[in-house]
């Protein structure tokens, strides 16, 4: 057995004013009364809340903050996001602490919620990490786990244990946990999915095993969520199926090749006619839309942008 303790901290966000004492107040009440946990996670854009006038420098006083909280404690630190402001761009960016206070990597969320995440640029590189001697994990923010492809990459490059703060306050949180769900089992992973509270999210924080079964899942309320995980369910998952039955990761191994819509150059005519990626409108503004449909075009790859083959 290779045991691993992670707690998730679900906790209330302001909209109008900094988040970040707050943090640092439930960090030290987690450890004090968990000093066993390893690792922390908080949820998406916990510090200073949801609007991108809060966007913040990278590297910067926030990183500084919680650098020097994971050094106090002497845990994995993963302070959920922020809006990272980079020249003319805003990014949702979350960062990862070793227990020396150091910043082992930074990942920028591949899928805003488009059309509501207005202004936010999409980041174009994979994360995953290692932890000595226990795991490689891999963080996704939120939306990115509605296609699943961004934790499919994660899982075939490695990653064991995904983590994955959200801020869901919308009426499709049970569809999301039924998403979570389905990432575990069809990657065969931990999912530690931490939501936050008020401006930060409705709660219902979700923790499932590499079976897809339900660890733990919160309600409505501020809780600290302390697990102790057995890494190694995920590699006799892995190796002998889910509940000894499918072993989709290796199946997907001898198949992989076979996904011709991946393919570049592939026209994808049926997505094309969907048209624009805008907020729905009145019905009587429906007619509009259909005329644009015919003169809709993608936008094109963001430059830089890796694809799902590569980390």
């Amino acid at each position: 057995m290779t045991p691993f303790a992670i707690a998730g901290i679900q906790m209330k966000v302001s909209a109008v004013a900094s988040n970040v004492e707050m943090m640092k107040l439930k960090l030290n009440i987690t450890m004090s009364l968990y000093p066993w946990v390893e690792m922390v996670v908080f949820s998406e854009l916990c510090a200073f809340g949801p609007l991108t006038h809060t966007a913040q420098i990278i590297p910067g006083n926030f990183e500084q903050e919680m650098q020097a909280m994971a050094k106090k404690h002497k845990i994995w630190l993963l302070p959920g996001s922020i809006f990272e402001k980079s020249g003319d761009h805003i990014y949702n960016t979350a960062t990862v602490i070793n227990p020396d206070g150091e910043i082992v990597t930074r990942y920028r969320k591949m899928f805003p919620f488009y059309p509501y995440e207005v202004g936010v640029t999409p980041g174009t590189d994979f994360c995953t990490f290692e932890v000595p001697g226990v795991a490689k994990f891999g963080v996704s923010i939120c939306y990115d786990m509605w296609f699943p492809e961004t934790i499919r990459t994660l899982a075939v490059h490695g990653a064991e244990v995904i983590l994955h703060p959200t801020m869901t306050g919308t009426i499709d949180r049970d569809i999301e946990l039924s998403i979570v769900r389905a990432m575990a089992a069809i990657n065969q992973c931990y999912f530690i999915d931490i939501n936050g509270l008020e401006s930060g999210g409705n709660g219902k924080s979700l923790v499932c095993g590499p079976d897809g079964r339900i660890i733990y899942q919160a309600e409505g309320n501020e809780e600290i969520i302390p697990l102790e995980l057995n890494i190694d369910r995920v590699k006799r998952s892995r190796e002998l199926g889910i509940l000894r039955l499918g072993q989709p990761l290796k199946s997907l191994r001898d198949h992989i090749g076979q996904f011709s819509i991946y393919q570049p150059g592939t026209q994808l005519p049926y997505l094309k006619s969907l048209g624009p990626l805008i907020k729905p409108t009145r019905l009587d503004d429906l007619a509009k839309l259909k005329r644009k449909e015919n003169e809709y075009e993608p936008p094109e790859t963001p430059t830089g942008y890796k694809g799902f083959g590569e980390l």
